[in-house]
């Protein structure tokens, strides 16, 4: 049997040997796999996602290098494809990222902005299968096994029909990942970045896997990989070459998790059900804050942008954490039960405060983060906790009025004054 090939810009498909060019369209995106449309598990990652909306919003940005960060004292969140081959790469303390790319636009984040168009990819995806498991605002795994006959097309149609809808429509690209696990569309998803398509079918599982090295293996970090290198493992070959039981014995449950993934073996499911264990927002200062008229602000922003994606994912927390870094880097944390669950920035800004009055004269600070966990799934914005405090009760319902003002024009257009400094 001939292998398969698909066109990325039209969606033809054909025998692989009339490549190298889509013979509908010319397109050069054309890929062709044995394995194609037998595989089912997808890995969809947005490109630089952060930054690729701040672009899209601004398109005076659209040629010039973007950082999406904290400030000068901050670190890198996300940064475009243009600073990251000047070496800018996430994570990176914001000043080295200046000092390897001076020209870069800086933008503070934007969460209520990336939660809006990270729900409007949810959607699209989830027209294409329920089984859809978001790691983050801008990733997610597909199980689409099945889905074929709905769609009147094998998943990698669907995939790259979608992949072409959110850049049509969103002026987003992304990056998608097709195996026949988990594990592997993930890989696959990071190989073909920017707007790349990548599939690796399971008769080639080994001869890919092998020659990698291990920090390709999923969560394997610095220090894992130092533990590794000392045992003379480098490649991912080396992995699975070596005895299980010795494996286990040396490393444990991650010996075991290790020699498995070396063998191109994943079990996990794509999972619908699968919840986050805290939503949180965090402000890292330019300079050392000591003021509470300066801090609030800053929290009542943080308790914005939780509150916004609590909403987004239909959820209400029983528990606010408060997160304070010292200018000596000793972070203090502070944690507040409430009397019922909530999805309001009123009700989390209100718990939060009491700690940051109480802690004041711990600082300067240099961070302030809010967090909010121990979900409950919750249909409405109700909060019985203030039902009988009249003040708070105007409050939660000029928030919702707020909330319906932002969905019809857009998170910003209205600011409250609580968060202007």
């Amino acid at each position: 049997m001939e292998p398969p090939a698909l066109c990325r810009d039209c969606l033809t498909t054909a025998p692989a040997r009339l490549g190298p060019r889509c013979p509908a369209c010319g397109s050069p995106r054309w890929i062709a796999h044995p394995e194609l449309f037998a595989l089912s598990i997808a890995h969809l990652d947005c490109d630089a996602f952060y930054a690729s909306v701040e672009k899209r919003d601004d398109p005076s940005l659209r040629d010039k290098p973007v950082i999406v960060g904290g400030g000068r004292r901050g670190v890198v969140t996300t940064a475009c494809y243009i600073a990251r081959i000047r070496g800018v790469t996430s994570a990176m303390p914001m000043f080295k990222a200046l000092r390897l790319c001076p020209e870069a636009a800086v933008i503070a984040p934007r969460m209520s902005r990336y939660v809006e168009i990270s729900r409007r990819i949810r959607e699209m995806m989830l027209d294409l299968t329920p089984l859809v498991e978001p790691l983050s605002l801008d990733e997610a795994f597909l199980d689409l096994a099945g889905t074929e006959r709905l769609h009147g097309a094998p998943p990698a149609v669907s995939m790259a029909r979608l992949q072409a809808r959110i850049e049509r429509e969103l002026g987003l690209t992304v990056s998608v990942g097709l195996s026949h696990n988990k594990f592997l569309a993930k890989i696959a998803s990071d190989l073909g970045k920017p707007r790349g398509f990548v599939a690796i079918g399971r008769d080639e599982t080994q001869d890919f896997l092998d020659p990698k090295p291990v920090g390709l293996i999923w969560g394997v970090g610095p220090r894992t990989h130092a533990a590794l290198a000392s045992e003379g493992l480098r490649t991912i070959g080396d992995i699975r070459a070596r005895d299980h039981k010795a494996l286990i014995t040396r490393f444990g449950a991650l010996g075991d998790r290790l020699w498995r993934l070396s063998q191109g073996l994943d079990g996990r499911i794509v999972s619908a059900g699968r919840t986050m264990k805290s939503i949180s927002s965090e402000t890292t200062f330019t300079e050392d804050i000591a003021a509470l008229t300066a801090l609030r602000p800053i929290l009542w922003s943080a308790a914005e942008n939780v509150s916004s994606r609590l909403k987004s994912h239909g959820l209400s927390a029983r528990t606010v954490t408060l997160k304070l870094k010292r200018a000596d880097h000793a972070v203090l944390t502070r944690r507040h039960s409430l009397g019922a669950p909530s999805r309001m920035a009123d009700r989390l800004y209100r718990a939060a405060l009491p700690m940051l009055q109480r802690d004041i004269g711990m600082g300067p600070f240099r961070l302030l983060g809010l967090s909010a966990s121990d979900f409950i799934r919750s249909a409405c914005d109700d909060d019985a906790a203030d039902l009988l405090d009249v003040v708070a009760a105007k409050r939660l319902a000029a928030e919702r009025a707020t909330d319906d003002i932002r969905k019809r024009f857009g998170p910003t257009s209205i600011v409250l004054g609580r968060s202007l400094r």
